[in-house]
């Protein structure tokens, strides 16, 4: 070999490690800027993540916490008042269709069904007790449970009554 090929190969060998050292300075630096910037949220995951991790109830301790106690519980009353189920129709077998008969023509937790034994006892409290139990919920002396508003509290007593007056007049 020769000299001037000799100089050659020094010289390229060094222009190669040059390379490789720049190279490696590169990678070095892509690898702290992607560790060193946050990544990117999918607005979906952050909404999914701020619902799961949402408080399940808040503390009111106080005169403050009095009103705010108040206010929360006006606040939920409106939304349920605005919410009128089934187009706030007072239709008692529309309703009974929708709602009531889920439980009340199986007999789901002990749901009295429209036959003359389902509905005999009841019946014979009254039309107001039945009003009353249909409002405000009931856990009768057998384990069976009637939910407030049969479970809707966008139902009015008004469609309550009429579903009530309508079960009565189908027992069968």
């Amino acid at each position: 070999m020769r000299n001037y090929d000799l100089e050659f190969l020094k010289h390229f060998s060094m222009v190669i490690g040059f390379l490789m050292l720049v190279t490696l300075g590169l990678i070095g630096g892509a690898l702290y800027l992607h560790g060193s910037l946050p990544p990117e949220v999918s607005p979906v995951a952050a909404k999914q993540t701020e619902a799961r991790i949402a408080p399940a109830g808040a503390v009111y301790a106080g005169a403050t916490g009095a009103a705010a106690q108040a206010a929360a519980q006006a606040a939920a009353l409106a939304a349920a008042s605005a919410q009128q189920a089934y187009g706030g129709t007072l239709d008692g077998g529309v309703i009974y269709q929708n709602l009531c008969g889920a439980c009340h023509t199986n007999g789901v937790g002990k749901a009295p069904t429209l036959t003359a034994a389902g509905f005999g006892a009841r019946a014979a409290k009254g039309k107001e007790t039945l009003y009353k139990h249909a409002i405000e919920g009931f856990t009768g002396p057998d384990g069976g449970v009637m939910p407030p508003k049969g479970g809707n509290p966008g139902l009015t007593e008004e469609q309550i009554h009429a579903t009530v007056d309508w079960m009565l007049a189908n027992v069968k």
